[in-house]
This record gives C-alpha cells, structure tokens and sequence, in this order.
C-alpha cells in the first residue's frame, strides 16, 4: 500500500487534488491521452472543488462553493462514503478496478455521478468525451497516501 513515513494527504481536500494535478501534468501518458479543455466539479457531501483542465494539463484547483458549480461544465457529485469507496479501491487496485470507473459509477449510482448545474447537455458531455483522461487523473491517486476524516 502506502510507503512508511510517507506525507499523507486528506481526502477531500485541496492538497490532495494538487496532488493529482501534480502527478497527471508530469505525465507523458495524460498528454497521450489528449487535450482536455474543461472546469470540472467535484462535490463531496457538502465540499465543492473546483478543477480545470486546459490543453494537456491540469492549470487549477481551488476550493469552491456550491456557486461555483454554476461556471462548471459539469460536476461530479458522491457522499464522501461513495467518495472513499471510490479512493480506496484505486489505491488497492493501482487504479480503479471496473467497478469503481468514473463512467461505471455515473451509469451504477442512481441518477448518475455526472451533473450540470445549469442543464446545459453540451457542457455535460464534455465529461464523456475526455472521460479517459479524468479516469486517469483519479487514477493517479493509487500512489498517494491517501487518509480519510473519521
């Protein structure tokens, strides 16, 4: 699993996605995968992250509001439970096992995991057309540390 003395990063939290942001931009494979111009969402209960991709890296993350999700093209959305599930077994598995893909739950998880805030379907779509690069962003955290709050 984790490397002894290895710095730990919470989930959900800002840390953790730089984290992610770090690993995806310093990766060839990512640039393989192709460009992804978008602002995505990631809610977690009642946390609200903004993530933004641009060309063939990932350029943001920030912390938002519920707000926030308004300018996302989509948003992700999972109880921190679902959330958890979904981490841990990308760390077990070195990335997520078929059960546990972004495009798996959105179709497993009544009404989807994929969301608009405004209804615009153009937008919304955007999640499946670059959904192998943000499979592959969440992905990257199967070498993080990852510690949960209890």
């Amino acid at each position: 699993m984790s490397a002894q003395g290895a710095e730990s990063f919470l989930f959900p939290s800002v840390e953790w996605f730089r984290q992610l942001q770090e690993s995806v931009n310093s990766d060839p494979e990512f640039r393989r995968l192709g460009n992804v111009d978008a602002v995505m969402g990631v809610k977690v209960d009642d946390q609200v992250f903004i993530i933004t991709f641009e060309a063939f890296e990932c350029t943001g993350v920030r912390e938002g509001t519920e707000y926030d999700l308004i300018d996302a093209d989509f948003f992700l959305e999972m109880s921190a439970v679902q959330w958890q599930d979904l981490v841990t077994n990308t760390r077990d598995n070195g990335g997520a096992d078929l059960s546990h893909t972004l495009n798996t739950l959105d179709l497993m998880i009544d009404g989807g995991i994929c969301q608009n805030a405004t209804g615009d379907q153009l937008r919304a779509d955007i999640f499946f057309r670059v959904n192998q690069s943000l499979q592959h962003f969440f992905d990257a955290s199967a070498s993080l540390n990852t510690v949960f709050e209890d």
